[in-house]
Formats: structure tokens, sequence, C-alpha cells
């Protein structure tokens, strides 16, 4: 019963409902962005939050969040020349996000949400996530007064939980947030529609255009940071990517701020584990930031809790790479052994990406892994290893390309053997198309395509050539 009416809380009908849901919960009418028979206007729906880049940056200098520093890791770097060619070997630097109150970037999206969600007169917000996003949450709504309610997939059907995640849960609960813990499955979105029906709290979503564009502050931060101290752009910036919010905002703040770094999403290779099975829901040592989100959420970014997700990657990456999970584990202690800099695991994926990428470019380059997190019980390296033993998996020395996910982790013999890997960007553009274009309300006409270009950064003969197939197979 809602506001004394009986309602239907079956999961067909709550689902059902969801538009419905969401708009009450946030307080946008995302139909209005429609405006095609697949198209819709990204960028006025981007704009439609009435916040600009300057007033992100006040709201997030109100509450402690941003103006991170820049650091060169020297020791990486020399190690790095150590396996480069004569002449190669960028210089590698990272942004340190685990100084926001958190302790990690998310706060820079979660900062702007809570404030709108206050402004609006919302009693309360509620996120679904896993990762840090909960924290940062957590951490906005207690400085900002409101109540907070943090929803997990944590469990697989055995009780038995990550202690990545649960390490999260203990930081959502100690900054007053109220968490409920879900074994995985399709029952998250549901579960979430249900309360924010129920309590009428506003929905802080990791795709909304408030959080994704609370991100372009780091890209601008940074872009602005290094013109002041070293005069110049960094060369290539690298984002471990998820769901997309990081490298889409980055990459928007960057443009902002003049900077035409090339964009490298980072991803830790899961490939061939299904995020959605019970059985291999604790078979991998990485939440985030891994393919079982970067893929699904490049290609098909509105499966979403929200219409139209704000975060949309390949309008924004130049290119994707996947590291192994025994490479982010070893540069994660590299980082502490050689830099005296203790980090979670989300942003050393990005850093072990940028170690083999380094050596790739001339060393006048600059190459900057774009965030940091904060690390805790949970997130060392030893208590992930001894959960990772503990479900069959192997650890092992040796080459990690021979590393099998849920089987194998293999950590780089020599420092030579970690490499980032390309993926097919071509595959993903294609495999968007084809998602987008099942799902049109009609025949697709100019606009469509015109879109399906800014989507994919694509050619219209790329685009027109995935219809036309798409087409002859149906």
């Amino acid at each position: 019963m809602i506001n004394g009416m009986i309602v239907d809380k079956s999961y067909a009908a709550v689902t059902g409902r969801k538009n419905a849901i969401i708009e009450k919960a946030m307080g946008v009418d995302y139909s209005r962005y429609e405006s095609g028979s697949i198209a819709f206007d990204y960028e006025a729906m981007m704009n439609g939050t009435g916040y600009s880049l300057e007033d992100h940056i006040r709201i997030q200098r109100e509450y402690n969040v941003g103006n991170t520093p820049i650091f060169e890791l020297h020791n990486l770097t020399a190690l790095a020349r150590k396996y480069a060619k004569p002449g190669k070997g960028a210089r590698i630097f990272v942004k340190d996000e685990a100084s926001n109150p958190a302790g990690s970037f998310k706060e820079r999206r979660a900062a702007t949400s809570v404030y709108h969600a206050k402004k609006l007169g919302y009693k309360g917000v509620i996120a679904a996530t896993s990762g840090n996003y909960g924290a940062a949450v957590a951490s906005q709504a207690a400085m900002q007064g409101l109540k907070c309610i943090i929803v997990q997939e944590c469990y697989d059907s055995k009780a038995s939980g990550q202690p990545e995640i649960i390490e999260k849960a203990r930081k959502c609960e100690a900054l007053g947030a109220e968490v409920l813990q879900l074994s995985v499955g399709p029952e998250l979105f549901y579960e979430v529609l249900m309360m924010l029906e129920e309590t009428g709290y506003f929905n802080a979503s990791l795709y909304s255009a408030f959080g994704v564009g609370g991100v372009e502050t780091l890209g601008f931060e940074l872009g602005h940071q290094f013109k002041e101290r070293y005069g110049r752009n960094p060369d290539v910036v690298v984002c471990a990517n998820a769901g997309g919010g990081n490298l889409t905002g980055t990459a928007r703040g960057l443009k902002k701020a003049g900077c035409n770094a090339q964009v490298v999403a980072a991803s830790v290779d899961l490939s061939g584990l299904s995020m959605a099975s019970d059985t291999q829901f604790n078979r991998k040592s990485f939440t985030t930031a891994h393919t079982g989100f970067g893929v699904p959420y490049a290609t098909d970014p509105d499966h979403s809790d929200v219409p139209r997700s704000a975060a949309r990657p390949l309008r924004y990456m130049d290119r994707y790479v996947t590291v192994k999970q025994g490479e982010v584990f070893y540069i994660t202690e590299a980082l502490a052994t050689l830099e005296g800099m203790e980090k979670g695991p989300a942003g050393n994926t990005s850093l072990a990406a940028a170690f083999s990428l380094a050596q790739e470019l001339d060393k006048d380059a600059i190459i900057v892994a774009q965030e940091t997190e904060y690390t805790g019980a949970g997130k060392h390296i030893q208590p992930q290893l001894a959960f990772a033993r503990q479900n069959g998996i192997e650890l092992c020395f040796g080459d990690p390309a021979t590393e099998i996910p849920g089987t194998n982790i293999v950590f780089p013999a020599d420092p030579s053997l970690l490499r980032a890997r390309d993926a097919d960007l071509d595959h993903m553009r294609a495999s968007l198309i084809r998602r987008q274009a099942s799902h049109a309300k009609g025949p697709i006409a100019e606009a469509d395509i015109a879109y399906l270009m800014e989507e994919t950064r694509a050619s219209r003969a790329f685009v027109e050539e995935v219809l036309q197939k798409l087409n002859q197979k149906n």
C-alpha cells in the first residue's frame, strides 16, 4: 500500500511502471529528449539539468570535493623505460582522486545529485551500486542532511560475499547509510524501483546527467593542472571503464579545458565470466572496471536504471584496452613499494594499462592514469587473493597472457610481461548500432543515422553498412 492505495508489487508490474517511477524519483521527463525512431538529443539532456560546469565546481567545492592533486610516478616511469625501446617510455602520472572525502572520484558524481535532491525537497536518496559510489552518496547525504539507502549485489546463493564489496558496505554504514545487500540476480533493479516508490526518495543514479556532468570537473581540472604546472596538455589520459560515466565525464571535461589528449578506456579482462551468474559471481577478483561491465554498457548504455544513460563512452574513447587481473595486482603492489602510494584496485586498472602504454610513447610524452581510489580492509591484495583461493582459483607467476578468468590469476614473472591488449572498437560500434536498431520505434530516418554516427564516432558508410547487413539478416 502506497499513500493509502493498494499497489501491485509483482516483478512484472513494478518494472512495467519503471519510467513513471523514475520520473517521479528524479523530476526528469526523459521523453522530452526523444527525437527520432532511435535518436534522442543527448546534449539537450546533459544541459537540461540546469547545472553548468561552473555550478558543478561550486557545489563540489562547497562539500569538499575535487581540487585533487596530480603526482608524477618517477620510479614506475623508470621501470617502464627499462623495458621500452630507446627513446621510448613516457612520464607516468596519476590524479589522486582518493583524496576526496569518501575516497574516490565518484563523489564528483554524488555531490550534484544529492544537492539537487535536497533542492527539490526530497528527504533522502537511493543508489544501486556495489562500488565506491555508495560511499560517495552516503558521504554527500551526511554532509547535506539527507537520508540515504544503498542497494548492493553482494552475495551468491550460498551467502558468500566478496571482501571488496563487503568493505564498501562497511564504509557506507559508517557514513550513516542504510545498506540493503542482495544476492546476485535480476532483483536489484526491481528492489530499487520498489524502494523509490515506497520511500519517495531521489534516484541518485550513476547514469544520470547530474552524476556524469559532475565528473566533467575531473577532466576540466586535470587539463588545467597540466597547463598551469607543465605548460602543456597530457598526451594520453587512461580511464578505468565500467559503466562508462568515468570516461564520458572526464572526456567531456578535457574538451571543455581545451585538452586534446587521447582518451583510452581500460578494463580488467573477465571475458568468459557472466556477471549475472550465481556460480561465477565470486570467481572474479574485481568488482568494477572490468569487461563484464565495460563492454555491455558501452554497447548498450541504456540498460541502466534510467531511460537514457548519460554515460555513453563510445562517443568519447579513442582506444579501448584490457589488462589481466594478475597485472592489476602486480601494479597495485608496485605502486605501494616503489611510489609509497597504497591505493584501491579500480584506479590501478588504468595504471596497469598506462604502465604498458607508456612504453609505446616517446620519453617526452605524458600519460595519466586518471584516478586513484581509497583502500581498506577488504580492498587489500591479501584478502582478495585469499578469497580467490577459497573459490578454487589458481594463483601463479608466469605470462599473464595465459590467464583464464575464473580459473587462474597469473602475476607477471617479469615487468616486461605486463601488456595492455586492444579491444576491437569496430566490433563494439557495430554491436551498439545493431542493438539500437533492434529498439527502433519505426523506420530509421536521417536523424537516426546522424545520431548513430555520434554514438559510435563512426562514418556514415560504417553505420549504413551495419544497418544494411542487419536488414539482410532480418
